[in-house]
């Protein structure tokens, strides 16, 4: 699925692979993690991360956007398969500059609320969390359609008018919710420090994850 991800974004913003070094396989809880990062062109940075673990029971998928040159919300999209369950996380954090419509995405939303729920329980970086956010689990019968939902939903933020923005600023939006991770913790956070220690963990989201660093 990150690939289709990845495709959807190259037809808009042209991709550049960015080097990575150690940090494009880790191992953590049993799982090996595969990493890339890329500069979009007119977009931001755009990283990947996909895991294998458990004898191949649990496959977990993740794409993050941070829109540097555009005043977009960042994207983070997780995917999760394992024990016969499939689970969708799209998060949307605020990190404008200024407030923009996000309507598209919310349409889109509407559209597949059919679908079942998941409860995300609470976190820290609830208040920064916009709603357009999507939390679905169901079974390998609800796959097709998350599918389509993650891929509308997807378009529709690429295809958001929204302004240019200054880089800068932007990295300093996004570091607020990054830094809250690697201070506060979080799912994945929590899992990386134990394995790799606090300092590789700190290099692996603000350096390759996020870019939140020049």
């Amino acid at each position: 699925m990150t690939q289709k991800l990845l495709d959807l974004i190259s037809k808009k913003f042209p991709l550049t692979a960015l080097p990575v070094g150690e940090m494009s396989t880790l191992k953590a809880n049993g799982m090996t993690f595969s990493i890339q990062a890329y500069t979009a062109k007119g977009l931001g940075h755009v990283s990947v991360m996909t895991a294998k673990g458990f004898f191949g029971l649990m496959k977990m998928d993740t794409l993050i956007i941070n829109p540097l040159a555009l005043d977009l919300p960042l994207y983070s999209y997780d995917r999760i398969y394992a024990m016969g369950n499939d689970t969708l996380i799209v998060e949307l954090y605020d990190t404008f500059l200024q407030k923009t419509d996000m309507q598209a995405l919310e349409s889109v939303k509407i559209g597949y609320a059919d679908l079942p729920e998941r409860d995300p329980g609470e976190h820290w970086y609830d208040s920064i969390k916009l709603k357009e956010s999507i939390s679905k689990k169901g079974k390998k019968a609800h796959t097709a359609r998350f599918d389509e939902l993650t891929i509308a939903h997807l378009q529709a933020y690429l295809d958001t008018s929204v302004n240019g923005a200054n880089a800068e600023q932007k990295r300093e939006k996004a570091s607020i919710y990054v830094n809250g991770l690697l201070e506060k913790g979080g799912p994945s956070t929590d899992v990386f420090k134990k394995s790799i220690g606090v300092e590789k963990t700190a290099a692996l989201f603000q350096n390759v994850l996020f870019g939140t660093k020049a």
